[in-house]
């Protein structure tokens, strides 16, 4: 009987012990690989005065190299060292002290063959950007999930339509007939907020797909299906701010994590503030710590906790998802030191990635400034392979918005001539539109002709093109004032009942129809052009409302022409000699039409040409 009641009054006190033992809510990241660069791993755990205990772990090859804790004990930071023969497997972190004990256990991966040199997106790609939610709806089942606060409603604009990762998955088919070699989705994870939540850039777990998207074994499934027809999939990633449900503003990490003592303070974007020499501090502060809106907190990444986290989860998703790359929101908004760090980490983890920053700026000095290679005045350098081509984008959308019939592509011409600022101006990405902007074909004031012109243009710079979904449908859009609605309508044909299915043609109107097929004529003929990939270029100064420029290698030229003039114009080839001597004619890959450029340059009326120049043999 007193051997029974010693076994109970221990059986109570370890169920006691057992019940005080602190449950870890999370940690992140949720698993790592073995063979990585960096040979460290810094975790973060959470859970209810977690901070109170000490780590220890046994597993050959690893080991805990330091432990940080913060004001709030309800998290520990746990930094690991991988040896470089680390072997894949799962192992035990115990966490002890005060009579308590709980264990948390975790793996290691094997990565795959050849993932740290995996080829990013380059100039030999044409991306194609979807907003998921508007895309296509693959799960209807997945369209409002428990818990979740923003429901569907395809009523308004700004609700939830529906799209998820199987919508995408089920037209991938179609992307790649139209020649496109690269999927940019905009943000993919959860983003569990009470309104707007469809446009994915407020985070509310940066580890985790949202569920009416799908999960984050459909993300993997996305990028493993895209790769069979030979597309990468770019992530769009935030480094700036998340959302304000995210699950750290109910028990932040530490009093500096969001920057302004979590106290809404706008940003005035002042965005040349951190590389102005009379700049103050205050307007640099200003930039890269105010928030964007009340609902999005900015985050502090001079927290060097916070700063490995954001690193440490991007690696993660590149590692995990496959990745050719990730767009990067908001980029300069970002602490300067952190960016450079950022960039530094990722493309040591993988040389041959791409990286390509928003820089919403239409001056060259400002997007220069962050790339990789930049010598700028003040030292500052980054590592960031690919910006987005903001000031060429505008100058091309103002010309083909011109309407008083000047000589509407001199700024397009000025604003290339700068590309000496750039480290890599071929390594920049171009576009006629995004999700932010109004269409282009509106933009152009829904000319057809001057739509194309923006089409070949994109497709035959010396840049990476990047395309929006719809603009094959020629969408439009109200071009004054900010719309975000109109920029993000569905696709027709990704919902059950559409009467027009523009993936198959049932029902698209001829002027679309003939866009669609124009682009994918374009897009396709792109993909087996080294000269456009790589090749340099010549242009000549735009003269009465024509531009000429033409793209070479060692092998073959390209003449591209526009003509924005109602009425055919002659062009005296003898002002292009440099690239015309010995060239007797070119044929139109738009066409099929030979053009005789003996004497004469002659192009048609509101044309856009590319010709593949023939030269006697």
């Amino acid at each position: 009987m007193r051997q029974l009641l010693a076994t109970i009054v221990l059986g109570s006190a370890s169920l006691a012990a057992f019940a005080q033992a602190p449950a870890i809510d999370r940690m992140e990241p949720p698993f790592w690989w073995a063979g990585m660069h960096d040979n460290k791993v810094q975790l973060m755990v959470h859970g209810e005065a977690i901070g109170d205990l000490t780590p220890t772990l046994t597993y050959p090859g690893a080991r805990i190299a330091s432990v940080t804790r913060t004001p709030n004990r309800n998290y520990l930071f746990i930094d690991l060292v991988l040896d470089a023969k680390v072997e894949p497997g799962t192992f035990d972190i115990t966490f002890s002290g005060a009579g308590r004990t709980t264990t948390h256990a975790y793996r290691l991966l094997a990565r795959d063959p050849g993932s740290a040199t995996r080829q990013g997106f380059s100039s030999k790609d044409a991306i194609y950007q979807i907003m998921p939610d508007r895309f296509a709806n693959g799960d209807p089942s997945n369209d409002n999930v428990a818990g979740m606060l923003d429901k569907a409603d395809r009523k308004g604009g700004l609700g939830r339509h529906g799209g998820d990762i199987q919508g995408a998955i089920n037209h991938l088919d179609y992307i790649a007939d139209m020649g496109f070699t690269q999927l940019w989705p905009t943000p993919l994870i959860e983003n569990n907020m009470p309104g707007y939540s469809y446009h994915g850039y407020a985070a509310t777990d940066l580890y985790k797909i949202d569920p009416r998207y799908g999960s984050n074994e459909d993300f993997v499934r996305l990028s493993t299906e895209a790769k069979k027809r030979g597309i990468g999939i770019i992530q769009d990633v935030v480094l700036s701010h998340i959302g304000s449900h995210h699950w750290w503003m109910k028990d932040v990490p530490a009093p500096d994590w969001i920057n302004y003592n979590d106290k809404f303070v706008p940003t005035q974007h002042y965005h040349t503030a951190v590389q102005d020499p009379y700049g103050s501090k205050e307007d640099a502060d200003n930039f890269t710590r105010g928030w964007f809106v009340k609902s999005m907190p900015d985050l502090n990444q001079s927290n060097p906790l916070l700063a490995n986290y954001i690193i440490q989860n991007n690696i993660w998703w590149i590692e995990y998802a496959k990745l050719s790359g990730l767009r990067i929101d908001t980029f300069g908004y970002s602490d300067s030191a952190f960016l450079s760090e950022y960039t530094r980490r990722i493309m040591a983890e993988y040389p041959n990635l791409n990286l390509v920053g928003e820089e919403w700026s239409i001056k060259v000095p400002v997007v220069a400034r962050w790339q990789r290679g930049k010598d700028n005045f003040d030292g500052y350098r980054a590592y960031m392979p690919s910006m987005m081509d903001f000031p060429v984008a505008e100058a091309m959308r103002t010309a083909l918005a011109d309407k008083k019939g000047g000589n509407v592509f001199s700024d397009v011409y000025e604003m290339l001539s700068l590309d000496y600022l750039y480290p890599e101006p071929g390594n920049l990405v171009l576009f006629a539109d995004n999700h932010d902007m109004s269409r282009i074909y509106s933009v152009a004031g829904e000319d057809f002709d001057k739509y194309k012109m923006a089409m070949v243009f994109m497709m035959t710079a010396p840049r990476i093109p990047q395309f929006y979904v719809g603009d094959e449908l020629l969408f439009t859009s109200p071009t004054k004032d900010r719309d975000d609605a109109s920029y993000r309508i569905p696709f027709p044909g990704g919902w059950a009942g559409d009467k027009v299915n523009a993936f198959t043609g049932t029902g698209l109107k001829d002027k679309p129809r003939a866009a669609q097929a124009f682009v994918r004529k374009l897009t396709n003929w792109r993909k087996s052009q080294p000269v456009i990939h790589s090749g340099r270029m010549m242009h000549y100064g735009p003269q009465n409302n024509t531009y000429v420029y033409f793209r070479y290698n060692a092998d073959k030229k390209v003449l591209v022409a526009f003509n924005n003039n109602a009425k055919e114009m002659a062009l005296d080839v003898d002002r292009f000699r440099e690239m015309l001597t010995g060239v007797t004619s070119g044929v139109d890959v738009l066409t099929g039409k030979t053009f005789d450029l003996r004497s004469t340059l002659t192009l048609p009326p509101r044309a856009s040409v590319i010709l593949e120049l023939e030269t006697p043999r």
